[in-house]
């Protein structure tokens, strides 16, 4: 499945491979153009948003900031899970995944894999405010044993499309593709009902657009905890 939106510098046109996907960006004066991509499950939206943290050590998108948190701050891909738990092997006192810059994933099925290995974990997701969470991204916020975010945090989600152009409206809703998803919300610890109702929002906006929200709104569609909650973090040996 494809659900890829990407932002496209004016300067960097020139240089698009005729592949096929979709960009989009939150500034109304960023110029968007549909390019083609190729067959796969990749899915993100690029936005501008807050500055990168350089860390203490990196490990694909991740930043280690100190020996209890780490940020979020690319896209993930298929090496992401390994890259992920060799993070754990050398901080393993890791408690904390801030998410400052997610625009998505370049492999679905890895993605979900990533959440399930953050929840087992239990890890905390944090958007704080100017973090922008966006796509596949948002699964792995979903994935925090605490998720919190901040009012002002972005978000932004669409529809699934695969190599021939279907959304998840052209599938049976209990088709595997559409299971998949719901499975994966369920296992987040949302109520049937919920995990519906959260996957038909994120199917409301179609492949070629994206709904974009604060995180007061996310408030609305999923159980959030309050950032004091985070303050058990401090007691991490």
């Amino acid at each position: 499945m494809l659900r890829r939106l990407v932002l496209l510098c004016a300067l960097l046109a020139a240089s698009v491979q005729p592949l096929r996907a979709q960009e989009i960006a939150s500034d109304p004066a960023v110029t968007q153009e549909v390019i083609a991509e190729p067959a796969g499950s990749e899915r993100y939206v690029g936005s501008i948003q807050a500055a990168v943290p350089r860390g203490i050590a990196a490990y694909g998108p991740f930043r280690v900031l100190d020996r209890t948190r780490a940020a979020l701050v690319d896209v993930t891909d298929g090496a992401s899970p390994a890259q992920f738990a060799a993070m754990l092997r050398a901080y393993p006192n890791i408690a904390l995944i801030e998410m400052i810059e997610c625009p998505g994933t370049e492999d679905d099925r890895a993605n979900l894999r990533l959440g399930r290995m953050i929840r087992a974990r239990g890890i905390a997701t944090l958007v704080p405010a100017g973090g922008s969470v966006r796509s596949g991204g948002v699964e792995l916020f979903l994935a925090g044993a605490q998720r919190i975010a901040d009012p002002a945090a972005e978000f932004a989600v669409h529809s699934w499309a695969d190599e021939d152009g279907r959304e998840a409206r052209d599938y049976p809703a209990d088709a595997p593709e559409n299971r998949a998803y719901i499975d994966y919300y369920r296992e987040m610890g949302m109520a049937p009902g919920q995990a519906q109702a959260f996957y038909a929002m994120t199917n409301s906006v179609p492949f070629k657009d994206a709904k974009w929200f604060n995180g007061a709104e996310m408030a609305r569609w999923v159980s959030l905890n309050r950032r004091e909650s985070l303050d058990s973090l401090a007691s991490v040996p």
